[in-house]
């Protein structure tokens, strides 16, 4: 079930009139295929892409993801926040809750910023990126993988965890639905989310290694989020952009 094909209809009538849904085949990235229908003045706020298969998916830091036709959920979908662009680093961490809200049967932790866990190991990450007035967010989810098809130990899928119940287009569906909600509450005005991200929060709380882009590293607790999404460390340092490693 987890690997049965997927169906723009089926999404689609699952979904508010907010969403439109297209589904391909085959890609190099719905990220770059969304983010080129967006300046080309083609999108509009709600469209999403889905692919059965992308030849050179993106992750955050400039890195590749990869996985088996028919293996993962692989989509891009563009918003339009009215929130203070000062706001908008919440996004993606309002993204990874409603990834981890939506995975069903399982105990789904968000690491910052984005990175959905189960059991410490990755099941999803996604990138977001800002757009003229807007924001495309790409989302990888490993679905239907089998072990022998996991890239690095760290990582693990639904059907590795058990979860065999539900098709790519009921948890897309499922998914949409659920960031929609947040997002539009937030958008509105609420910090509701602050409260939910730190009650699932994997970081919070953790001793953890801080590896920047230049190739620094520094140790510390994490202890808050800030107001534009930075993670805040015990010694005050605010950290916006870095792999985070929890330490045991």
């Amino acid at each position: 079930m987890l690997r049965a094909p997927l169906d723009s209809r089926a999404i689609n009538a699952n979904l508010t009139q907010y969403w439109r849904v297209s589904v391909v085949e085959l890609t190099a990235s719905t990220q770059s295929d969304l983010i080129d229908l967006v300046m080309q003045g083609r999108a509009e706020a709600g469209d999403a892409i889905v692919a059965d298969f992308q030849s050179a998916g993106r992750g955050r830091l400039t890195r590749t993801f990869e996985a088996p036709p028919g293996s993962a959920l692989l989509f891009s979908f563009y918003i339009k926040p009215s929130r203070a662009r000062s706001d908008w680093g919440w996004i993606p961490l309002i993204a990874g809750v409603s990834v981890a809200q939506s995975l069903p049967g399982v105990d789904a932790r968000v690491k910052w910023p984005n990175d959905i866990l189960i059991n410490e190991k990755k099941v999803s990450g996604l990138i977001a990126q800002v757009v003229d007035d807007g924001i495309v967010i790409g989302i990888g989810i490993n679905v239907g993988m089998h072990a022998s098809e996991i890239p690095v130990p760290q990582a693990t899928s639904l059907a590795i965890e058990g979860v065999l119940n539900i098709s790519r287009n009921e948890l897309l569906a499922k998914l949409l639905l659920t960031f929609e909600k947040n997002f539009t509450v937030w958008d509105e005005g609420s910090d509701e989310i602050c409260t939910v991200y730190g009650d699932i929060s994997a970081t919070l709380g953790k001793s953890v290694e801080v590896h920047y882009p230049d190739g620094r590293v520094e140790g510390g607790t994490a202890v808050a989020i800030s107001p534009s999404g930075e993670l805040v460390l015990a010694d005050g340092v605010h950290v916006l952009a870095a792999d985070i490693i929890h330490l045991r």
